[in-house]
């Protein structure tokens, strides 16, 4: 599970704990030229005397006293074997790894675990943590309390955040009190509670994180964040996320997450508001005319199961009260905080870009088997469309069980089978619903044409039977089947050729080319109007489609993790040629009937690690126009820049240019911008500027975002060691 910081007197009082348990540490003495012991405790001293009657060690002048793995220094040492007790004075010096204890006076029982530390200074390496108080005690197994505690992550002796104290107590695994903190900004007191009690994990700390404040001018106003985490148990943990909006009013939204293992995780999220912002909008294809205070509410579900035998389960679901649930609240909300961004998150999971252009929001739950050669996948799916006046006619689609057979040789024959058959239940309330059952066989056999061909003939056949019932159309089958089938051949042929650069950096680049010829045949049966609008038809086609890729492979040396294999550059084009133009349905890539059809390009280069460049692009020989054209360029540099600018157009419906930008000013200082306007309707979609400020133990982040809808200010504050800005 990730850590949360929120309470960081406990981090003091941990810390606190190991250091005065000191006879089971490993200090280190780099620092001060000295050696690790093994064994027994060793002292060192100017003065050293041992009484036989109370069994006491004296030791006096720059006594050095050394544990298993560790040392204590002071200028003098008492070591009281009949009482175990540990007494030192004068510069007190302990430390464990990075971390260090410094005190006047530390008196320890070895025994119970006890003991006191007078004007104590510590510093814990991990959070880069200072505290200090005139008296640290440990009063009992689990039990400590810090008088007039002091605690920062800031370096200096003044530090630009504190939190301070009169009296700290704490219990681990139990509950602590804070009387009389205060948060304070430099020297200044900023916030104030006489009575603070919380709850106290070792691993993962409750307390409330930093808050997120924004103005928005049409949407929210005066909009702050204060989320507060806690940290339930090992397994699982919780947060509450307090939005106050000073237009629409207060949003109280709870994720529970838990991690029972690293097979099986997940998140429950929900949030609910009585919106009090009083709406009348006309524009779009819905209006909406509401009064005061209506009901917004969201919820999601995202679970994973997976075990040994190659079988795991999966749920997403997400609901929200209305359509304009994520346009109301796209500038922050939950599910744009957890998109899935490829980072291998079990907890950022959300599988949609939750802004104002959805159109639908999909629910699924899957049950998947994995074999070798086969998967089993058995899946419900429940759809809100956006953009239809109601959800009555919306097909929703459960269960539907798939089986697959991967590509695979059949024994004692030249021939290779994969096939997918899948079992469909569509339902909705108004329109057509029923079942369907596919069968999809293809063979294949490939044969080798030499050295540098091979030729794969193959044929696959479409089988589907349908049951359907609800309300009908004129000349539908309630029962029915439909079927088709193709045919064809693809011709392939590989030519590399490798070429020796010999730089201190690059060694050699790999050149190639790959052509691709595949004739396809595809004929069925199907009456589109004997036929229900579920069961999709079967594609009519005759025609042949080359495909040419070029390929650049680089090797680099690394002479600390040895060679590295990059693709520097891919390109692909490819062209179909209709042998029967009048077989091929029209789509929005298929806009004629002539014989050679759209050419259509994917572009990838990358000649540095620091340089990408991306297209997708169909251009209509025909008409000579771009049927759609996607580019995208990134640049970034080793110390945090970066810049990207993409261009996204497809005819008659999107033509969009996005531009984002990230520039360290300095070592403190970077500034960000994005840009993101529709040519399509010469209209800015949004723009937002923001400057970032980092300091040793502190950042905070200032910004301004303008949409079609909206202007909003906001500011981040991060206190480094303590909470997260949001």
């Amino acid at each position: 599970m990730e850590q949360r910081c929120a309470g960081l007197f406990v981090q003091v009082c941990v810390l606190f704990f190991v250091l005065l348990t000191a006879p089971s540490l490993a200090f280190s003495a780099a620092d001060y030229g000295l050696a690790f012991r093994d064994g027994p405790v060793d002292i060192h001293a100017d003065q050293f005397r041992f009484e036989e009657e109370d069994e006491t060690y004296y030791a006096d002048g720059d006594v050095i006293v050394y544990y298993t793995g560790g040392y204590l220094k002071a200028d003098s040492v008492i070591l009281q074997q009949n009482t175990d007790t540990v007494y030192a004075a004068g510069r007190v010096f302990l430390k464990n790894n990075q971390d260090v204890l410094e005190g006047d006076r530390v008196v320890f029982n070895i025994k119970t675990k006890t003991g006191t530390v007078d004007e104590g200074r510590m510093f814990a390496a991990q959070n880069h943590v200072f505290v200090r108080g005139s008296q640290f005690e440990k009063s009992g197994e689990a039990t400590y309390r810090v008088e007039d505690a002091v605690a920062t992550t800031c370096d200096g002796p003044d530090p630009a955040w504190s939190i301070r104290g009169k009296e700290l107590n704490v219990t681990i695994d139990g509950y602590g009190t804070i009387k009389h903190g205060a948060f304070y900004a430099g020297k200044v007191p900023l916030l104030y509670s006489p009575y603070f009690i919380f709850p106290v994990k070792t691993t993962r700390q409750t307390g409330l994180l930093l808050p997120d404040i924004s103005y928005s001018k049409n949407k929210n106003g005066l909009d702050i964040m204060l989320p507060f985490y806690w940290a339930i148990s090992e397994d699982t943990d919780a947060t509450f996320y307090q939005h106050y909006m000073s237009k629409r009013g207060f949003r109280e939204g709870v994720e529970f997450r838990y991690a029972f293992s690293p097979d099986i995780t997940g998140v429950i999220y929900g949030d609910y508001l009585r919106d009090r912002l009083r709406i009348e909008e006309r524009s779009g294809p819905f209006a909406r005319d509401w009064d005061e205070n209506h009901n917004r509410w969201s919820f999601y579900l995202q679970h994973e199961s997976s075990f040994e035998s190659g079988y795991y389960i999966r749920a997403d679901i997400a609901r929200v009260s209305d359509r304009w649930y994520f346009k109301d609240f796209s500038s922050r909300n939950y599910y744009r905080q957890h998109y899935d961004k490829g980072q291998m998150n079990p907890f950022n999971k959300v599988s949609f870009e939750a802004d104002a252009s959805m159109r639908e929001l999909d629910s699924k739950i899957r049950a998947v088997k994995d074999w070798s050669l086969f998967n089993l996948t058995t899946l419900a799916r429940y759809t809100d469309d956006f953009s239809a006046a109601s959800n009555a006619h919306t097909l929703q689609q459960y269960p539907e069980i798939t089986l697959t057979a991967i590509n695979q040789a059949i024994p004692y024959s030249p021939l290779r089978l994969e096939f997918v058959s899948s079992y469909n239940n569509y339902y909705r309330q108004e329109g057509q619903k029923g079942s369907l059952f596919d069968v999809n066989p293809t063979l294949m056999m490939p044969v080798s044409l030499g050295r540098y061909a091979q030729f794969t003939p193959r044929a696959e056949w479409h089988g589907s039977f349908w049951s359907s019932h609800g309300d009908k159309v004129p000349q539908v089958d309630s029962n029915g089947l439909r079927s088709g089938y193709v045919v064809g051949g693809i011709l392939t042929s590989d030519i590399q050729r490798t070429y020796r650069v010999g730089g201190k950096s690059l060694d050699k680049i790999r050149h190639g080319i790959r052509l691709e010829l595949d004739y396809t045949y595809g004929d069925n049966n199907t009456d589109v109007f004997n036929t229900p609008d579920y069961a999709s038809s079967f594609a009519r086609q005759n025609g042949i489609t080359y495909a040419l890729i070029n390929t650049l492979m680089t090797k680099w040396v690394n002479e600390k993790t040895g060679p590295e294999y990059r693709e520097m550059m891919r390109l692909k084009v490819s062209q179909t040629y209709r042998l029967d133009p009048d077989r091929y349905t029209l789509s929005s890539i298929n806009t004629n009937n002539s014989h050679l059809g759209p050419v259509e390009m994917e572009w990838d280069f990358r000649p540095l690690p620091y340089v990408t460049v991306r297209n997708r692009s169909i251009y209509d020989i025909d008409s000579r126009n771009w049927l759609r054209s996607n580019s995208d360029l990134v640049l970034t540099t080793s110390r945090g820049d970066s810049a990207s600018i993409g261009y996204h157009y497809t005819k008659g419906l999107i033509e969009e240019v996005n531009l984002a930008l990230r520039a360290r000013l300095t070592r403190a200082f970077d500034v960000e911008a994005v840009l993101k306007r529709n040519e399509l309707s010469s209209r800015t979609v949004e723009q937002t500027y923001a400057v970032n400020y980092y300091h040793q133990c502190w950042g905070i982040k200032l910004g301004y975002s303008e949409t079609a809808d909206d202007h909003r200010f906001f500011v981040s504050l991060n206190l480094y060691g303590l909470g997260f800005g949001l």
